[in-house]
């Protein structure tokens, strides 16, 4: 894992519903809150440009939120 990966497997941004407690799409970002779009699954992707689009819709605004050591290697979306 290069320097960049292990920046992007230490925070993800999370989209949380706004009206589904619990419920929020995440993916993994840098600590600026930058996503690398070209590293997601063609579903991730989907959903990543699905959420901001929606912000203030169906989502928050994202917020950038350290991983848990236990999500690290798990591609969330």
């Amino acid at each position: 894992m290069n320097t960049t990966q292990a920046a992007f497997a230490t925070f993800e941004l999370r989209f949380q519903s706004l009206f589904h407690e619990g419920r929020a799409l995440a993916f993994p970002c840098d600590a600026g809150g930058e996503v690398d779009v070209d590293a997601l699954s063609e579903r991730a992707r989907h959903n990543y440009f699905f959420a901001r689009t929606l912000i203030g819709r169906d989502y928050t605004a994202p917020s950038v939120l350290p991983r848990s050591p236990a999500a690290a290697g798990v591609t969330l979306h």
